[in-house]
């Protein structure tokens, strides 16, 4: 476990419940319960359909690693202050938030009872992952016009939802802006890096997670993980970090942090 009793944080930049990231998720949970509870939430706005993908999606994904899956379903934040879904956190070795768009992501959990429980469950030594929106969220936030002109596609999702928050991320790792499908980005959308840029929270790193890949942070050290590589973006440069370097970012918030 990380100092103090917190779990690790892991920020995917795509790949979530995909055998890729298979080996990711056995590290994370690795000494921990073997039940991972995770939350769709991010995909609400995209519709039942797409919102039950990621439910199947998660569901055989933990089987397949010989993990409990317990689907957090929280739509809205009627769903994010239900007791009966908080306590489904409860006994979590992992906890995580898949993608889609990180404004609804971020919106619907802070302040209920549901965020409230995920920090609960992460200050006591549970794990928790964020990948794509869930990395957002996770961290700094994300510009409020992911998709500029219309109410339109999130960042990577030709189907998803309209953005509907203030930009504003969980708090959970306040030094970091991320961009997340870091590796094609500037193929969806030219111009990205320098977008992101521009919105950057004052304070923050900004860091780019390519497809299929993992910035965690644990035991005091940030380390990559997964296929491809985490970019520090800093006065227009790049450095890139490859599968098993650290890199010194910062820590997540302390307790107190991350408020529920």
């Amino acid at each position: 476990m990380t100092e103090r009793g917190f779990g690790p944080v892991a920020l995917v930049g795509s790949g979530e419940f995909l055998p890729v990231m298979a080996p990711v998720d056995a590290e994370l949970l690795a000494g921990r319960p073997r039940r991972a509870a995770y939350l769709p939430t991010a995909s609400a706005l995209e519709g039942d359909e797409r919102f039950d993908y990621w439910v199947e999606l998660g569901r055989a994904h933990f089987e397949s690693l010989d993990v409990e899956p317990v689907v957090v379903a929280v739509r809205g934040r009627d769903d994010a202050d239900d007791p009966a879904m908080a306590r489904l956190v409860e006994g979590a070795g992992l906890v995580y938030l898949s993608g889609g768009d990180p404004h609804h992501l971020a919106t619907t959990l802070r302040g209920t009872v549901v965020w409230a429980a995920v920090l609960g469950a992460w200050r006591s030594g549970a794990a928790l992952a964020g990948c794509s929106a869930g990395a957002m969220a996770l961290s700094a936030g994300a510009p409020p016009d992911l998709a500029p002109g219309r109410r339109g596609p999130t960042l990577g999702r030709a189907d998803a939802g309209a953005d509907t928050g203030d930009g504003a991320g969980l708090g959970v790792v306040p030094p970091l802006a991320v961009i997340p499908h870091f590796d094609q980005v500037e193929r969806w959308r030219p111009g990205a890096e320098r977008w992101f840029a521009a919105w950057q929270p004052a304070g923050t790193t900004l860091v780019g997670i390519d497809e299929d890949t993992a910035l965690v942070h644990d035991a005091g050290r940030w380390r990559v993980r997964g296929r491809r590589s985490v970019w520090v973006l800093e006065a227009g440069r790049r450095r890139a970090h490859r599968a098993g370097e650290e890199l010194d970012l910062g820590a997540p918030a302390p307790i107190g942090g991350g408020s529920p």
